[in-house]
């Protein structure tokens, strides 16, 4: 058995790296386990919302996202049969001044590889990897994982950010992942193989019944960002034979022409079921806790999957700084505070999905008719979600 005098983190991705940083600001060691032969991510585009872009400036990685990144003008909702604006949401100053930070967009193994960067350069944090964590439990002696070949580590305290198939989830609730039947197709492509019909200043979301995709420029805009979701009539529990690229030709029929070229690049190989899981009341026992998508795993409808796991991170170090090595009450407190916020978010991902692929006409015509007569500037919808402040805002709170 080995004995670490640092916090375990399981998992080595967007949440787990945050929280090895956010705990080093509080002068916690930790020791991050990665299932996989080496730290990455894979995917292709993520959104980073201000209350993202404020826990990354926080961290200390900000101007290193900056550097990468692609800062859009707009976002945009689009009829994908008809190309009409059904909405927008103005990105300018205006956004900028109300939320203390802007909104980005870049590709998420650039945002992994600068927090993963971030991480080896700071003596309080040790990477491990090929560590897939089969149990964990909290003993006499401290937390202890086991892995798959049987190899033992016991640390202080455990955070458990092992995302959607967490194992660590099952301290906690005895769930499973829930598949909403819609299925994903994504990836990137070099800008000048579709620059003719991209608009390198909006994030788009051409919407239609039971279907969307999202399109934008990522890594300083030399890659174009394709996601394309429908739910799949075909589905079937337990098996890969549905949402196959050939119904996503067949569900896409008669839509936009610039709908149909982005289907012509998109990746086929690799499908992407989309789950998510109820949210719980409770995620925290002792020195353990969840964190991310092993605490509150979301749908993207509202790309706030990653969003939330910095909060998480950014709180957790709040809490590490306010309590020390007390991490009952740390996490505790951290829970009580993060638990409603997340499955708030949850739930609204679920219901903006219900809106965005509506398909009874009246459904369609309400929503399509709200949306028009909003303002682009019109940030209330927005409020509750880009203006919590888990960045400085917090920070300058703990530390003044």
């Amino acid at each position: 058995m080995k004995k670490t005098d640092s916090m375990i983190i399981v998992g080595g991705g967007i949440g787990g790296l945050a929280a090895a940083l956010a705990a080093a600001e509080a002068g916690q060691k930790t020791t991050v386990l990665e299932q996989a032969p080496e730290f990455g991510e894979v995917g292709a585009g993520i959104q980073m919302a201000p209350n993202a872009m404020a826990v990354l400036d926080r961290l200390g990685v900000g101007e290193e996202i900056a550097k990468i990144a692609v800062f859009p003008k707009r976002l945009v909702l689009k009829d994908v049969y008809t190309a009409e604006e059904l909405t927008t949401l103005d990105l300018g100053d205006e956004f900028k001044e109300r939320y203390g930070f802007p909104y980005i967009v870049l590709h998420r193994t650039d945002l992994h590889r600068v927090l993963l960067e971030a991480c080896e350069k700071n003596p309080l944090v040790e990477l491990v990897t090929d560590q897939h964590i089969e149990t964990v439990e909290e003993t006499a002696e401290g937390v202890v994982v086991t892995n798959a070949r049987g190899e033992k580590m016991v640390g202080k305290a455990l955070i458990g950010a092992d995302g959607l198939k967490s194992k660590t989830r099952a301290l906690f609730v005895d769930d499973e992942p829930i598949c909403s039947e819609y299925v994903a197709y994504r990836g990137t492509i070099p800008i000048n193989e579709i620059s003719d019909d991209a608009n390198m200043d909006d994030v788009i979301m051409w919407i239609g019944p039971n279907l969307h995709v999202v399109q934008y420029p990522v890594r300083r805009g030399e890659l174009y960002n394709q996601v394309v979701v429908f739910k799949s009539l075909n589905y079937k529990e337990d098996s890969d034979d549905w949402g196959t690229p050939e119904e996503m030709d067949k569900v896409f029929e008669n839509a936009h022409p610039k709908v149909e070229k982005a289907l012509s690049f998109i990746q086929r190989q690799i499908r992407w079921p989309m789950y998510d899981r109820l949210p719980i009341d409770n995620w925290t026992k002792g020195n353990i806790t969840l964190l991310g998508d092993a605490a509150h795993p979301m749908l993207q409808y509202l790309a706030q999957g990653g969003v939330q796991a910095l909060e998480d991170a950014s709180y957790l170090a709040d809490m590490l700084n306010e309590h020390g090595e007390n991490y009952e009450n740390a996490f505790k407190a951290f829970q009580e505070e993060r638990l409603p916020r997340t499955a708030k978010v949850q739930k609204t991902a679920r219901v903006w999905g219900e809106i965005i692929h509506a398909e009874d006409p009246t459904s369609i015509l309400l929503r399509d008719t709200i949306f028009k007569q909003r303002d682009a500037k019109d940030f209330s919808y927005t409020d509750w979600l880009y203006g919590q402040k888990y960045g400085q805002e917090s920070k300058k709170k703990v530390t003044n």
